[in-house]
């Protein structure tokens, strides 16, 4: 490898992990190395024979016609968060790019033995519509009037962390945690309520107390601004939209959220490989960092080594930590402490005639406080078109987690009868399915427990220079959060390479000096 730092000479970058935050990461680096003039190659490594980690879309071709059945995200956010759909334009994906039927969009919550439909203009979690609130059955008449009492609690006065369990049942009580946050705030990200931290997952709520003193307030102050006309009216929103731009919450593509990843690898203009696996990263002087490489297929070592002047750790924290324990035992560490949990789906395809349901909308939330052995249902076939041919239904069953961790001990075939059995009793889906595909995804789901943020900003300053980590355990688990953090990372990384370039200190004495200070901690 060229002498890094050299005048003329480029730099080398080694993305390890081969998912949504390391695909983005490899092509941030790309466009803002080339926008600065900057000399800078990038690698990604990805250990499995795929690109794109949890997101995964199967394609199944049947007499019936074709079926699109999402293993992993199903779609993202696009209101307000809009990195996702910014990248997918980048990409030229613009006219791929598909919004969820809103036409049928009503979300229904497991309450008393039965569905119960989320009030209409419930927002995550405060009402934003009075009447179809007062008129639902979800909530008592007694949890309403303790939700109306957020207009005369004031604001917590601590700044620090504190549960999402501990906020709502504060502000709008045991009720209104049990039937909408848990199942709806804490299903996002298969967390528990109790353990689950409020400025790492929903920080608004907590700007909104502050600012207006109540989450009812700052509905209140929501509305009236843009009654007022302060805020656009839809009909200039929907004018100013780029036309490609998906107008719904949530968007996905015509052939699944895959898409976005294979798009992604096909791009890069630097090495993507597959079926490598990093089994040790170490510093050299003279060489910088590098990476050994097995076959993962096999696990044989290979001959070949990566030599990088910085390295990006896309993958789960925990195989960050193993591949930083000589490099940075503090940050190793720190790496360690985040839990993670396994989840898993079952997609199972029906004739639509077969689905005799109570279910007319996108799917259902089970509170855990159901005890039952799933924790969702999606009508995937509802939520998107093109999900399912005429004729039939797709439905999606979500498992595991701290919900119903005895789920996924379940071999397929048990898992099988228990999924149709619930399907059974709660919508009354009898009927054999067509065909169903269960995927399971083992210590995937990162727990943004209580002072998360605190950790990440630890471990960002235990790592090296040269040593970035991104991904769904740090910042943000939805695919725009990967993204945004994937841009800020590539920014990141790219300045620092140019300030190594102009400097006139070697940057193996940068490099040292920081692997001591990281040894120490």
């Amino acid at each position: 490898m060229p002498s890094r730092g050299s005048c003329g000479r480029s730099f080398h970058v080694a993305v390890v992990g081969g998912g949504i935050s390391g695909l983005s990461t490899a092509w941030y680096v790309e466009r803002e190395a080339e926008a600065r003039g900057l000399p800078v190659t990038c690698s990604v490594l990805e250990s499995t024979d795929r690109w794109g980690g949890r997101i995964l879309t199967e394609r199944v071709e049947r007499e019936e016609g074709c079926f699109i059945v999402e293993g992993g995200p199903d779609s993202f956010l696009t209101a307000g968060k809009p990195w996702a759909v910014e990248l997918a334009l980048e990409l030229g994906l613009g006219d791929r790019l598909l919004g969820t039927n809103d036409v049928a969009r009503k979300v229904f919550v497991w309450s008393r033995g039965k569905p119960v439909p989320l009030p209409d203009g419930v927002f995550l979690l405060v009402p934003t519509k009075l009447k179809p609130f007062v008129l639902s059955p979800l909530i008592s008449p007694l949890g309403k009037l303790r939700m109306g009492l957020d207009l005369l609690i004031p604001p917590r006065k601590d700044p620090g962390d504190e549960t999402l369990a501990d906020f709502v049942t504060r502000r709008l009580g045991r009720e209104a945690l049990d039937k909408i946050a848990e199942p709806l705030l804490s299903g996002i990200y298969n967390a528990e309520a109790d353990r689950q931290s409020l400025l790492a997952t929903f920080p608004r709520f907590r700007e909104t107390e502050l600012l207006h003193g109540g989450l009812l307030r700052g509905m209140l102050a929501n509305r009236s601004q843009s009654r007022s006309g302060t805020a656009r009216s839809d009909a200039e929103t929907r004018t100013r939209r780029a036309p490609e731009r998906p107008a719904t919450m949530f968007a996905s593509f015509l052939a699944g959220t895959e898409e976005i990843t294979n798009e992604l690898a096909r791009r890069l203009s630097g090495r993507a490989s597959a079926g490598l696996e990093v089994r040790q990263l170490r510093w050299e002087a003279g060489r910088g960092y590098v990476l050994d490489i097995a076959e993962d297929r096999t696990g044989q070592l290979l001959p070949e080594q990566v030599c990088a002047d910085a390295v990006v750790l896309a993958v789960p924290s925990y195989e960050a930590a193993r591949l930083l324990a000589s490099v940075s035992p503090g940050a190793s560490l720190l790496l360690r402490a985040i839990r993670y949990v396994s989840t898993g789906t079952i997609s199972l395809a029906y004739r639509h005639e077969d689905v005799a349901s109570r279910l007319n909308g996108f799917g259902l939330l089970i509170p855990r406080s159901a005890k039952r052995p799933v924790n969702a249902v999606t009508v995937s076939s509802t939520k998107f078109n093109q999900r399912a041919p005429a004729g039939c239904s797709l439905v999606r069953v979500f498992f595991g987690g701290s919900r119903s961790p005895g789920s996924m001990l379940l071999d397929d075939d048990e898992l099988l009868r228990v999924v149709q059995r619930e399907l059974s009793d709660m919508l009354r889906i009898a009927a054999k399915p067509l065909f169903h595909r269960i995927y399971r995804w083992e210590a995937a789901n990162p727990q943004y427990d209580v002072g998360h943020l605190a950790r990440v900003e630890a471990i960002e300053r235990a790592l090296p220079a040269g040593v970035w980590v991104t991904g769904s355990a740090y910042r943000g688990v939805g695919l725009p959060d990967c993204v945004k953090q994937a841009q800020v990372t590539a920014k990141s990384v790219v300045n620092q390479l140019a300030n190594t370039r102009q400097s006139p200190e070697t940057d193996s004495t940068v490099y040292e000096r920081s692997l001591l200070q990281g040894a120490a901690l």
